[in-house]
């Protein structure tokens, strides 16, 4: 079968898939995508004693700064799920959320880990995803009045939080010379530069969904590791950071890609 046919085929596939799932796919996003921030908080309220002194060993703020950071760290991400599930005061609960995100990244040190730093960024994308599919575009202009211009605070959403959920598979790229990785390296740097630039994008996230899915259980499987061991919660940690991009990508899937797109542009041709 010609390529044109194969992705002609794909598409299809994907929009049945969409038209299957339409109604529950964003809340399966959503639930993906806060799922980090779950874990984060239970495993804040599991190991308070050695998160506060981990936090007072790094910064020697006294063990009541350290406890009120843990603290709202807990409280806050736990407060920030329960809105966007509810779909209640999102964009609050977003920008909490990416608070406590770049908090994290300056308190452990993770501004410093390029990996780290990378995945915080893909879901911090996720968040912005998020919060575009919250963003009502009538509240933003005067009753009655067009726009000027073709773009919406909206889709300028949906390019970032897309250009952002790719770094997460910029950390998976291993470039050495196995015939395999070479294949896998060139396979995944396509679809993510799809993604980023919005061409065939539901099959391209759709793809990446999977690929992650597989990659997740084969190389994240924490529950197979003690959980005594410090691997244990790097991987669950690595876990739950990956169905949250994968939440944002099918939020991509289920919101589209936007007008910032070559899909939206490729329209007018």
């Amino acid at each position: 079968m010609a390529p044109a046919g194969v992705m002609a085929g794909a598409e299809e596939l994907a929009d049945q898939f969409l038209r299957l799932t339409k109604r529950y796919l964003p809340h399966v996003a959503r639930l993906c995508l806060i799922s980090t921030f779950l874990e984060d908080s239970l495993r804040m309220w599991l190991q308070w004693n050695d998160q506060r002194d981990y936090i007072n060993g790094s910064w020697s703020c006294g063990v009541f700064l350290a406890s009120l950071f843990v603290l709202t760290n807990m409280i806050g991400q736990l407060v920030g799920c329960v809105l966007v599930l509810a779909r209640k005061f999102v964009p609050y609960a977003c920008l909490g959320l990416f608070i406590i995100i770049c908090l994290q990244t300056i308190v452990y040190n993770i501004i410093w880990d390029a990996k780290f730093l990378m995945r915080n960024m893909a879901v911090g994308g996720g968040l912005l995803l998020l919060l575009a599919e919250s963003h009502s575009e009538g509240k933003s202009m005067f009753a009655g009045v067009p726009s000027v211009g073709h773009t919406s605070p909206r889709q300028y959403m949906q390019l970032g939080g897309r250009v952002l959920l790719i770094l997460m598979f910029m950390t998976l790229l291993h470039f050495n010379a196995s015939p395999f990785t070479i294949f896998q390296d060139f396979f995944g740097l396509t679809l993510i530069i799809l993604v980023a630039i919005g061409f065939k994008t539901k099959v391209a996230a759709l793809t990446l969904v999977l690929w992650l899915l597989i990659i997740n259980v084969l190389q994240n499987a924490f529950w197979a590791v003690p959980s005594y061991r410090a691997m244990h919660d790097f991987l669950k940690y690595d876990f739950f950071q990956t169905l949250s991009v994968m939440g944002g990508l099918l939020l991509v899937v289920a919101l589209g890609p936007g007008g910032v797109s070559m899909d939206e542009h490729k329209k007018k041709w």
